[in-house]
């Protein structure tokens, strides 16, 4: 099996890990891995690298982020979500005077530069262990703010229940946004509490979920996008020598092309042959590895 990466539209109520799981049977092997994860109840976008194409991983994960989600305005719920136990509910009358301009508002409160605090039941490291663990352990958990870009917070319909009233929206995010925290934050600036029903990844960085088969009709061969490919959705491409692609394949660095443009962070270094041999930076006006790909990684 070649390396590279999947995109898999993941189905409701199982993990990110049983996705890879999956994957590592399908592709017969165990260097499967992802790029960010899904809670169970999330469906959408997944990015899994398979074999040497996990080493790209590290540089797709933190690409901008869409989601379609519905949220729940009349009571808050323990994860944010509608998987954690209800708390106190508001009063049926007050949920149904909430206004289409206080909405508008307290949606618009929270675009752009903001700070966020993550959800409890989050993947967030808290001394080594993830928040969620703790939580589940018994220990009262407090995760500190931090700054994430909602590019675009737009409200796409809303519906009145008996004592709800559910918002469907479009979030466009940087990497490390919760949407179960804006869901969270919402109902509090309206007074009434919120949390998430649905949610739905629909891209991450240039990957779209309408390229990603459903993990029943994932073929891996088929499916397999090269990590030269994947890499220029997410990079700037450097093309190298056979020379350079040499010399970078043993570590050295290598001066970039003349006709380069210039960047600034990683950028894929590919070969003539279209293979992609490292991940790079400018360092002193020479192209540094970062991340190396063995030939057969990405051939």
């Amino acid at each position: 099996m070649n390396s590279g990466i999947l995109l898999v539209d993941k189905p409701k109520g199982i993990t990110s890990h049983d996705v890879v799981a999956r994957v590592r049977r399908l592709a017969g092997t165990r260097k499967v891995g992802h790029a960010g994860t899904l809670d169970p109840m999330a469906t959408g976008l997944l990015l899994i690298g398979v074999n040497h194409a996990t080493r790209l991983l590290h540089h797709l994960v933190g690409l901008d982020k869409e989601y379609l989600a519905t949220i729940r305005l009349g009571w808050g719920t323990t994860t944010d979500d509608a998987e954690g136990d209800a708390l106190d509910a508001s009063a049926p009358d007050v949920v149904a005077a909430i206004a289409d301009d206080s909405v508008a508002d307290a949606m618009s409160a929270l675009t752009g530069e903001i700070d966020q605090v993550p959800s409890a039941v989050s993947a967030v490291k808290v001394d080594g262990r993830r928040a969620y663990d703790r939580v589940r352990s018994g220990e009262a958990v407090e995760l500190a703010a931090r700054r994430v870009r909602v590019a675009a917070f737009d409200l796409l319909d809303a519906r009145h229940g008996d004592g709800f009233l559910d918002l469907d929206v479009r979030v466009e995010c940087s990497s490390g946004t919760y949407v179960r925290a804006l869901a969270r934050d919402l109902g509090f600036a309206l007074g009434t509490g919120g949390h998430l029903t649905a949610l739905r990844r629909t891209r991450v960085g240039r990957f779209a979920v309408a390229d990603a088969p459903t993990l029943e009709d994932l073929d891996v061969a088929s499916a397999l996008l090269p990590a030269a490919a994947a890499a220029a959705l997410a990079l700037p491409v450097v093309p190298v020598t056979d020379d350079g692609a040499r010399d970078l394949g043993h570590g050295k660095r290598v001066a970039p092309p003349a006709d380069v443009e210039a960047f600034t962070g990683a950028a894929a270094a590919v070969d003539p042959a279209g293979r992609l041999v490292a991940i790079v930076e400018l360092r002193g006006g020479t192209l540094k590895v970062v991340t190396g790909f063995p030939p057969e990684a990405s051939a």
